[in-house]
């Protein structure tokens, strides 16, 4: 007997064929359109408010994030101009705002970057670990963990421009990819992985590549170097100062201490082809500091000529870690500026 099947029924049938696995998979979290955050001064020492000095820097002023919206946080990288923030998690979330010396925020804003990796249904398609910025054109640059690729977008984030997966990254780990990301005043970058050992040196030394510019347009200028972190670490951020010299945030988890972290500062004269350069330490951040999963670092310089340096935490949306945006100057006479 001859069945007939109804027109409904073998569209239905043809458009799962084609629907990829991510419709068994729970949906990336993503911000809703009502901006609501606060911010709540924090101490850098909870039990000696007074204390302002960790290391060689020295403790300006300080934020705990909260939001009712469940997707807020996670943010693994900032671009800071001004008094101008812009955040961006580990899974694609932006957050825009302003906050003035007083601690007074306005301008709140929610955001998804556009495109990406991936069809962007699962937060590996959106891993965006690193964030740099040309403060000429306003091109802003994001390194992807999972897929090992770095893509460009309009100044506003609205749209993307280009994008590549180096050649010189393909065979990072999945969960090392580009880490830590900047583009220094010269026009070239520095990308860091995560996991990505340098030969012979038995994990102690992760890869690193200088890009000769910007490598959404030539990735393959540049070469490859060596950074060695401190024992135990691994690099999760790194910013320019104005004097060309690198800070990088470096970290470490253990189950029995939680979250460790170390500012270390690179000569970049040290840095060349096939070479390792190691930091030397600015701080360590452990109790009785606050002391948490800090994993982005952006460097401006304010109005009053003065060096900032912000640090932002990413929570791994835990009620255990909170979503800390920090701020210190470098102490210049215990590691004065290169001349």
């Amino acid at each position: 007997m001859r069945r007939f099947r109804s027109p409904l029924i073998l569209s239905i049938a043809a458009m799962l064929l084609f629907v990829p696995g991510w419709s068994t998979v729970p949906r990336l979290p993503l911000l809703g359109t009502r901006a609501a955050f606060t911010i709540e001064p924090v101490a850098l020492y909870p039990t000696t408010p007074a204390r302002r000095r960790i290391g060689a820097l020295i403790y300006e002023r300080g934020y705990r994030l909260r939001s009712p919206d469940p997707a807020f946080g996670s943010f693994s990288s900032l671009i800071v101009d001004g008094d101008r923030f812009t955040l961006l998690s580990d899974g694609g979330n932006i957050v825009r705002f302003r906050v003035d010396s007083k601690g007074r925020v306005a301008d709140r804003k929610f955001a998804d970057l556009p495109d990406g990796p991936g069809i962007g249904w699962e937060k590996s398609d959106r891993d965006s670990e690193s964030i740099t910025r040309d403060p000429t054109s306003g091109t802003i640059w994001v390194g992807f963990e999972n897929s090992n690729a770095i893509w460009a977008y309009s100044p506003d984030l609205a749209k993307s421009l280009r994008h590549v997966a180096p050649r010189a990254m393909r065979k990072w780990p999945v969960n090392g990819g580009a880490e830590a990301m900047v583009r220094l005043r010269d026009g070239s970058f520095i990308v860091l992985s995560e996991d990505g050992d340098w030969p012979a040196t038995k994990g102690r030394a992760v890869i690193g590549i200088r890009f000769d510019g910007d490598p959404t347009r030539a990735s393959r200028r540049g070469f490859r170097f060596g950074y060695r972190p401190p024992a135990g670490y691994k690099p999760t951020g790194i910013a320019e100062l104005p004097d060309g010299r690198l800070l990088v945030l470096n970290r470490r988890f253990r189950v029995t201490s939680g979250f460790r972290v170390v500012l270390t500062l690179i000569d970049p004269r040290a840095i060349a082809p096939g070479k390792i350069v190691a930091g030397r330490v600015l701080a360590r951040f452990a109790p009785p500091a606050l002391s948490d999963n800090y994993e982005g670092i952006a460097v401006v310089r304010e109005s009053t000529g003065r060096t900032a340096i912000w640090i932002v935490s990413d929570d791994n949306q835990s009620s255990l870690q909170q979503s800390l945006l920090l701020n210190f100057r470098l102490d210049d006479a215990m590691f004065p500026p290169r001349r």
